[in-house]
């Protein structure tokens, strides 16, 4: 099987991530359209998973067998997703010039139907990753397929009743090759998700419905790439994994840090500027 090489090198994954966060601001900017606040939050997790955690054949097809898999629920931070592809060689960086025009095939939010390579599910509509998730995970069993499945989801996305159905038959069928993480940045397009809709004691939570829960920060590549790690080399355990995953909204970009409002809007010419100033050093724009 000829899977992608891992990366463990710390300064060289948090320099890919750098390089993932410039992209983001650029795609965003040159279309005046996308979401980049979750984007830059996610783009350390992102890096990790891909860069030093999953088994990732190099030549991609649908069916991900003997390969670990990844599902994107949150699908609006697609400009994280689409760069981290192509940063890893699923398809050429200058791709991403085409972000959310006409006839591209990197939409607002992943499609399948132009068959960007690494994209097996179309998302957006929130609440339903987790589903496809488990689908996944259990389509793995049944080819005894010894691989993992990942899903991220966003925090506000929980507030779906969908995901708690999810969670609940994931754990009455012991699916414990999937392995969850939530973007915990405690923000969502109306607001602090606290304000919107509380989400209480999410551990708490997660451990009543049966899984085994963990929590990291999102932001630390030490951290996040160690206990991915771990959990991707963990055998049987009956349970679920589910990840809190602690995030800063915009990170790496000061005057998107923390703030809703960063959720779904472009930055100016200026504001792009001062984001890519910040944003250093990096691999090499596309």
């Amino acid at each position: 099987m000829n899977y992608f090489p891992k990366i463990t090198n710390i300064s060289e994954l948090q320099l890919i991530a750098t390089q993932i966060r410039r992209d983001i601001v650029r795609m965003v900017h040159a279309v005046q359209s996308g979401h980049p606040g979750g984007s830059l939050g996610c783009a350390d997790y992102f890096t990790a998973l891909y860069f030093g955690v999953m088994d990732s054949k190099e030549n991609f097809d649908m069916n991900g067998i003997e390969e670990d898999v990844f599902l994107l629920s949150n699908g609006h931070i697609s400009p994280a997703f689409y760069s981290t592809l192509a940063r890893r060689g699923y398809f050429p960086t200058s791709e991403l010039a085409s972000f959310r025009k006409i006839n591209s095939r990197l939409q607002g939010h992943p499609a399948t139907h132009e068959g960007l390579e690494g994209i097996r599910m179309a998302s957006g509509s929130l609440g339903q990753g987790l589903s496809a998730a488990i689908g996944a995970a259990l389509a793995k069993r049944l080819n005894n397929d010894p691989h993992k499945v990942f899903c991220l989801t966003g925090d506000g996305e929980l507030q779906e009743g969908q995901i708690w159905e999810a969670a609940m038959f994931a754990a009455h069928h012991k699916v414990d090759n999937l392995i969850v993480s939530i973007d915990r940045n405690e923000q969502q397009i109306d607001g602090p998700t606290r304000e919107v809709m509380s989400l209480g004691d999410l551990a708490a939570k997660w451990e009543a419905f049966g899984w085994q829960v963990h929590q990291a920060n999102g932001n630390d590549m030490t951290e996040i790439l160690s206990l991915l790690q771990k959990l991707k080399e963990q055998t049987t355990t009956g349970k679920p994994q589910v990840i809190i995953m602690h995030t800063v909204m915009g990170k790496g970009v000061n005057f998107m840090e923390n703030s809703h409002h960063w959720h779904g809007i472009a930055p100016n010419d200026s504001q792009l500027a001062d984001a890519l100033a910040q944003l250093q050093p990096g691999l090499g724009d596309y």
